[in-house]
């Protein structure tokens, strides 16, 4: 593992390096305190608890993780540095994994950046912090999935608006699939099992679980599978590079 932490180390490092991971989390931290105080209505809830914190990250991570990772491999290929980095010894997964861990991190940072809000939560009442704490792992999964999305949408084009718009579009279908709207479409001429089937395909649906401060087996799951399964197809798309 030593070349992929050494990878990682590059790459969180190029973030920090750069004006821009600043801007991004000034833009994450205002977003998630106007979501969570202004538009999630927080003191008006009169209760201690961050579901308007967690309802809206779904949403937020939409627009804001593509715009992290939609240069992981866009950039190399663009630069012309990707024929480089995979001549040095390492393994293609060392490298894909090392970006993906990386950014991964970053995204972690900015999370845990919002503690105030806990802070916040604990003062005015007494939450529940243990679903507090599963609602954190959640949100972590959730933005691990968007970014393993992102990430193999960027190994296929050397474009990065064209990147972060396919992460976009592979996300809100992830979303869509089981939005209280689009299931309530379906039930006019699909079946429950129909249904079902296609409402397991949502990051929604396995998100709930961890709001609710439940760490279900099938909902780790189902985030690992898709950062596995994104990261396999990753893998593919360089190797036909």
């Amino acid at each position: 593992m030593r070349n992929t932490f050494v990878i990682a180390k590059r790459e969180l490092g190029s973030y920090f390096g750069s004006p821009v991971a600043y801007v991004f989390l000034v833009i994450f931290l205002l977003l998630t305190g106007f979501f969570t105080f202004t538009a999630g209505q927080f003191f008006e809830r009169g209760e201690a608890s961050l579901g308007a914190f967690f309802g809206w990250h779904p949403w937020l991570y939409l627009v804001l993780v593509p715009a992290v990772g939609m240069r992981l491999w866009a950039e190399e290929r663009r630069a012309g540095t990707l024929e480089l980095l995979m001549t040095m010894p390492i393994t293609p997964w060392q490298a894909i994994f090392g970006k993906f861990l990386a950014s991964w991190l970053f995204i972690g940072i900015a999370l845990a950046l919002t503690f105030p809000v806990v802070v916040t939560a604990n003062v005015l009442g007494s939450p529940d912090n243990g679903m507090i704490f599963a609602g954190y792992l959640g949100s972590l999964f959730l933005a691990g999935a968007y970014l393993s999305v992102t990430c193999m949408t960027s190994a296929m084009t050397r474009n990065q608006v064209v990147a972060f718009i396919l992460s976009v579009v592979a996300c809100l279908f992830l979303i869509l699939a089981g939005f209280n709207p689009v299931t309530d479409l379906m039930v006019r001429w699909a079946s429950p099992a129909f249904i079902d089937t296609v409402a397991a395909f949502s990051v929604v649906t396995h998100f709930d679980g961890f709001q609710k401060g439940v760490i279900d087996s099938r909902d780790l799951a189902y985030f690992l599978s898709v950062i596995g399964f994104s990261l396999f197809a990753t893998s593919m798309a360089l190797r036909n590079r």
